[in-house]
């Protein structure tokens, strides 16, 4: 396919939203980095600076997906799945460590963080296996080769440490569940979360007696007809008990203090208001600023380069996982919600581009976009406003960093070269 008909043929509205994420984004983290004593906006040793070559690269990036092959994705996905397994395993011996964590590639003018490529290469490696097998994920080996794809990565980038980052990985199992994988992994993974949640809030006792209502409220509804097991329900009961009353060794000897504050912070497990409101400034200091300049923006903002909890750095890493309190204190309401449409359109219409694919491997690809940018969405923003535990991952397209903006357009613009070529099949 020619590159005027790539061009003809491309998801422009999805190229609008994203050139106007990256847009704002930009302007949010002039804003949170701002010298008044550096006036030029290419000042290279400004974030805001840094960025902007960053974009750059990032465009040309999108000129080298446009232009090659739309099979050349699917042909050499196992290969870049594998070269990206290789820079994972090469940051233990020859990584550079940034706040703790040996995550980067230290390349003189530029820091490569190989875990947001490993995001889009993990993406095409599980659509190329799925689509080979050819059939719904319904047999165990299947399944256990799919997670496999999907863990390798993650195991690699938990001990740099960055579980952020290992987290995302995760959300490729959604594609297994839209291709036939059984639901009831999700309900059990769910109701996993939820003990260990309830254990945590209410204790293992609770638990129990909540879990027996609810067994005993089955058998009593159940219609005359219906017949339900005794011993498989007890023994489900047993395991959902075992695995309760294992969450409190585990909270407080295998998770890190920090982790239990966070923990604590999140679900309000600490009854004393004194000792909360000290974790709240202590541990939970950036989400506790981060909801305060969000607060102070009101409806409308302060305006551009107004912010005073901006200009005062009260937000540590505000140009990075916590862009969005600029947005917030700056732009108020309207500005946060209209980022909010912005990334509700952009995962609708990518759910929409997955859709109409005729290659089945293109829509399982379609469908892992969407599930990294939405738990990358999701998270963090659930994160800066108090709703979810902090979690150290960007914002897509918006916050600053090269390795993150460069792997997410590339994540995206993979996805609109093969939306490109839907209508023609290749060998």
């Amino acid at each position: 396919m020619s590159g005027r008909s790539v061009l003809h043929r491309m998801d422009w509205i999805t190229v609008l939203i994203f050139l106007l994420l990256v847009g704002m984004g930009w302007m949010n983290i002039y804003s949170s980095t701002y010298d008044e004593g550096n006036s030029s906006i290419f000042d290279l040793s400004q974030e805001y600076g840094k960025q902007l070559v960053f974009i750059a690269i990032s465009l040309a990036s999108i000129v080298l997906v446009l232009g090659l092959e739309a099979s050349f994705y699917e042909r050499f996905s196992s290969l870049l799945y594998l070269l990206t397994l290789l820079l994972l395993i090469g940051l233990f011996p020859f990584g550079k460590t940034i706040a703790g964590a040996t995550s980067w590639y230290d390349l003189g003018f530029f820091n490569l963080q190989p875990s947001e490529l490993a995001k889009t290469a993990t993406a095409l490696a599980l659509a190329k296996y799925l689509s080979d097998i050819q059939t719904d994920i319904k047999r165990r080996k299947d399944q256990l080769y799919a997670l496999l794809i999907i863990i390798l990565p993650a195991l690699l980038i938990i001990p740099q440490p960055d579980p952020g980052s290992a987290l995302v990985f995760f959300a490729l199992v959604f594609v297994l569940f839209r291709e036939g994988l059984p639901l009831w992994y999700l309900g059990v993974a769910l109701v996993a979360v939820l003990i260990f949640i309830t254990t945590l809030m209410f204790g293992s006792a609770w638990v129990g007696i909540g879990l027996g209502l609810a067994l005993i409220m089955v058998f009593l509804l159940k219609k005359p007809t219906a017949k339900i097991p005794f011993l498989p329900v007890a023994g489900l009961y047993v395991l959902a008990m075992a695995f309760s009353l294992s969450v409190n060794f585990v909270f407080e000897n295998v998770f890190e203090q920090r982790h239990r504050d966070r923990f604590s912070l999140w679900l309000r497990l600490e009854k004393d208001p004194e000792k909360l409101e000290e974790i709240r400034k202590t541990i939970g200091y950036n989400t506790y600023q981060s909801e305060k300049a969000i607060e102070s923006g009101g409806t409308l903002g302060k305006g551009f380069l107004e912010g005073t909890r901006t200009k005062g750095d009260f937000v540590p890493e505000q140009h990075t996982d916590y862009i969005f309190t600029t947005v917030g204190e700056e732009w108020g309401f309207v500005g946060t919600s209209t980022v909010v449409l912005l990334f509700t359109i952009l995962l609708l219409r990518l759910v929409h581009l997955a859709e109409r694919q005729k290659n089945p491997f293109s829509r399982m690809y379609g469908y892992g976009v969407v599930s990294i940018l939405m738990v990358h969405y999701f998270i963090n923003i659930g994160m800066v406003i108090g709703m979810l535990p902090t979690i150290g991952i960007p914002l897509p397209f918006f916050s600053y960093g090269g390795s993150g903006l460069i792997g997410f357009t590339l994540l995206l613009f993979i996805l609109l070269r093969l939306d490109a070529n839907r209508l023609k099949e290749w060998d």
